[in-house]
């Protein structure tokens, strides 16, 4: 009995090298090509009479794209250098966001740290000119914080069920009519909202300016905020979660209260604070219906009160550099403020996040 054998290719072809690994650019490309754009940049800023660093930055980012681009399409090819010069544009996009808030972020600090202290902080502006060293922004510090908070109070409830109606029940012509006022509410200017409570609760009921006054201004412009983020926030609950709910034969409004909430407190309670950081940096309500009041009252439903958005106004209108010094401090706090709100945000948030099994 014969077998037979199938001859094996000759040993050249059976070791001939792949040739499918293209080229490709060293890791550390990118940022020779970025530092190399830099110096171009400051070169030819240089040379050209170019005082501002906001010219010179830009001209670098115009040749870190252009260099990029071509260095790719030579070494890597045009498929490569279409991914490459994609991913240089992200990221000068996300410098040119990045760099004007740390530039605003360092100007306040640096400058506001002057007379930012304890005194600072822990008294007011009633028996101090101001154009006179000292004084505080205790008074502005209550009446923003209690402003906020009444507004808050108004408008979280209201924007909280609004949502609620429009994501679990609306359905008809009543859903469409409320989304397209939420939408249009989204684009009122603080001053025409500041102006209705001028006219409705001074102008036509015949009551003082007040915090309480300005809060409800503040309200209106929190509340499509407060809607829109919750609404969004609830569509991306699983919609499993309710059918299993329901299929146990929980009450829909149980459901929602045990279910659907708890699985969106982390973005609910986010949107909640973008919308009082909106708010407590509003001048023009505050100016119109709360007022100036160098003194300190602590009572929002009686009297004009201070807040740190209008102290700020206040003291840069002044002229001088006492008042600059309080007017970047108080800047400073304002920062400080939306800071804490924040942080405390995302605490509860983690903190009433349902829990994770393995």
């Amino acid at each position: 009995m014969s077998t037979t054998t199938t001859p094996t290719p000759p040993g050249p072809l059976a070791k001939r090298p792949s040739t499918l690994k293209a080229a490709t650019l060293p890791r550390w490309t990118p940022v020779a090509v970025a530092l190399g754009s830099a110096a171009a940049a400051v070169a030819i800023g240089a040379g050209a009479g170019l005082d501002s660093r906001v010219q010179w930055g830009l001209i670098a980012a115009l040749l870190y794209l252009v260099a990029s681009h071509v260095i790719a399409v030579t070494v890597e090819g045009a498929r490569q250098a279409k991914d490459r010069l994609a991913t240089s544009m992200v990221w000068v996009m996300f410098l040119l966001a990045v760099v004007p808030l740390a530039s605003l972020i360092f100007e306040t600090v640096q400058r506001g740290i002057k007379v930012f202290d304890i005194y600072f902080l822990t008294h007011s502006m009633g028996v101090v000119a101001d154009d006179e060293p000292g004084g505080g922004i205790y008074h502005a510090i209550i009446g923003t914080a209690e402003q906020v908070l009444l507004a808050s109070v108004i408008a979280v409830p209201i924007g909280l069920l609004t949502a609620i109606y429009l994501v679990e029940y609306g359905r008809g012509k009543l859903s469409k009519v409320v989304t397209f006022f939420v939408d249009v509410m989204t684009g009122i200017p603080s001053i025409v909202a500041g102006l209705f409570v001028l006219s409705f609760w001074i102008l036509i009921l015949g009551f003082d300016s007040s915090g309480w006054a300005g809060a409800m201004a503040l309200a209106i412009l929190m509340m499509p905020v407060v809607v829109r983020s919750t609404e969004e926030m609830l569509k991306l609950v699983p919609n499993e979660l309710r059918e299993a709910s329901l299929a146990l034969g929980v009450p829909k409004w149980r459901t929602i209260l045990k279910v659907v909430l708890p699985t969106a407190i982390g973005g609910i309670t986010t949107g909640v604070m973008l919308s009082v950081a909106r708010i407590a940096g509003e001048t023009a309500p505050v100016l119109l219906l709360v007022w100036v009041n160098p003194l300190i009252n602590t009572n929002p439903f009686e009297g004009s009160q201070a807040s740190l958005p209008l102290y700020i106004y206040q003291q840069y209108a002044a002229g001088n550099d006492a008042a600059y010094d309080r007017a970047w401090a108080a800047a400073l706090a304002l920062i400080g403020f939306i800071m804490i709100l924040n942080l405390a945000a995302r605490g509860i948030a983690r903190w009433k996040a349902p829990k994770t099994g393995r």
